[in-house]
């Protein structure tokens, strides 16, 4: 059986800047922090001689490939993205960037920021723009009600607040 899987689909191309940044930033780290240290551990294990049972080395090896993936990715997704800087006219309308807090059946309350699929963190109240409960929030107006099918069943959200914070 071979490990040939299907493409993933790709995310949408949006990010907030706080998201772009954090790209970036990790991306110099790799390419001009770790990158360096690793390929001169990479190098110092290379001179004790046998390379097969070299720790140090396999492992270095490993990892100099892990970061050069990584920065590939990052290289190329920094390219296709498109930075969302700007707060939209209207203001009582879901779109990219807002924060949407919403309030459920048993009225707890929950704030969510939609933000691109390269930066979502649930934990953080950051909901990407192509999950479900996303794509039922865009284009909604505050006090409108949005039914979310999951696997537990159906749960009713109601839009109470509706915000955009200015972009640093």
């Amino acid at each position: 059986m071979g490990r040939w899987r299907p493409p993933r689909q790709r995310g949408s191309a949006y990010i907030t800047p706080a998201g772009a940044r954090a790209l970036q930033e990790e991306l110099t780290q790799l390419w001009k922090v770790e990158r360096p240290q690793v390929t001169d551990a990479v190098h110092q294990a290379a001179k004790n001689g046998d390379r097969s049972e070299n720790g140090d080395y396999i492992y270095g090896k490993r990892r100099l490939r892990e970061i050069d993936s990584r920065v590939r990715f990052l290289s190329k997704r920094l390219e296709e993205l498109t930075v969302v800087d700007r707060i939209p006219d209207e203001r009582n309308k879901v779109f990219f960037g807002a924060w949407v807090t919403l309030v459920d059946e048993d009225d707890n309350e929950t704030t969510y920021q939609i933000v691109g699929p390269d930066e979502f963190n649930v934990k953080a109240g950051k909901l990407s723009v192509d999950s479900p409960l996303a794509r039922q929030l865009l284009g909604k107006y505050l006090d409108d009600e949005i039914l979310l099918r999951t696997p537990e069943g159906e749960r009713q959200y109601d839009i109470i607040a509706i915000e955009y914070k200015p972009y640093a």
